[in-house]
């Protein structure tokens, strides 16, 4: 699993990427936005296959969870294949990397999750809703019980697409996606954060480069968004001191409330029987994220959740 392209061209900044759509469009975006911001720059896209990659159809917990779609480009970057990467913010294990930081993190998208094909309130009983994500299907199954599930994974091309069978109300995608590939032709319905709160980092692009880079660091730094930078990094605290598994549903939403960084927390049991919700507001990023997640474990009684490990959670903090 390596980049396919050759070696460096003098004077190109090297971009790892993943070969999705997505993946591509998605550095696309920071490739212009270097460009805007350093007039005269040339990128060129490192393509790089990952384990999530190769294997499409497996479901995420079941072949390394977070980071399976992230550690090869992390590890082109390290090796000298490529000066950055552009990674999905939700793709990323909330612990980085020694050698590696997260240099930028541009304007976000819109992190919320859409039905596409039919509206929540239009669903049949007992209809079938395809989605991989643990995290939507708590809390959809909370909200409808009677709603039946299928997993889908591939690219969201594909995942939209399901949406053709006979046997599939609808598919739950990323609006971010949607919208960065120009998936507006179907039905789209989109869902609120009350309903259903984001995926940590979902909408999110982050940035990475060597650690010791000063120079790429610095040409990032001008295509970095301070308040979408905060709001990321509250949320990965968040995860981090959850210590939660990919297989326990788990989400969050920081944003700038009136000045002020304000982030939303939930835990769940995998059924959606239990959802846990809280939030609360603060200056410094990381420590929202902890002690967000010091309430759902401990106020909301979020510890006695089959599957959350309270050693890595304390070893994760």
């Amino acid at each position: 699993m390596g980049p396919e392209h050759g070696g460096r061209v003098e004077g190109v900044l090297r971009i790892a990427t993943r070969g999705s759509a997505l993946a591509l469009r998605q550095a696309g975006l920071v490739a212009d936005a270097l460009a805007r911001s350093h007039p005269g720059i040339r990128t060129e896209n490192v393509v790089v296959t990952t384990k999530g990659d190769l294997m499409a159809d497996a479901p995420i917990d079941r072949i390394g969870g977070q980071g399976v779609f992230a550690k090869e480009i992390q590890r082109c970057v390290l090796d000298g294949g490529a000066e950055l990467a552009v990674h999905s913010a939700k793709d990323l294990p909330p612990r980085g990397v020694d050698g590696l930081r997260i240099a930028a993190v541009p304007p976000r998208a819109d992190p919320r999750d859409a039905l596409v094909g039919v509206a929540l309130s239009a669903l049949a009983p007992g209809a079938r809703i395809a989605t991989g994500s643990a995290r939507r299907r708590a809390q959809l199954a909370n909200l409808r019980p009677d709603l039946t599930f299928v997993d889908l994974r591939g690219n969201v091309e594909r995942r939209v697409a399901r949406t053709d069978a006979e046997d599939v109300a609808a598919v739950v995608v990323a609006m971010a996606a949607l919208d960065r590939l120009g998936l507006s032709d179907r039905p789209v319905h989109v869902l609120s954060p009350n309903t259903m709160l984001p995926q940590i980092g979902q909408g999110a692009l982050a940035v990475e480069c060597r650690a010791d880079d000063q120079k790429t660091a610095a040409l990032l730094r001008a295509i970095d968004d301070p308040d979408s930078h905060r709001a990321l990094d509250a949320e990965r605290a968040l995860l981090e001191a959850l210590g939660a598994s990919c297989s326990v549903p788990v989400a969050g939403w920081a944003r700038l409330v009136q000045g002020r960084l304000r982030l939303d927390g939930m835990l769940a049991t995998g059924d959606g029987r239990v959802v846990l919700r809280t939030h609360g507001e603060g200056e410094e990023p990381e420590a929202l994220g902890a002690a967000i997640a010091t309430r759902l474990l401990e106020e909301c009684g979020g510890a006695s959740i089959e599957g959350w490990d309270r050693a890595d959670a304390i070893s994760a903090r």
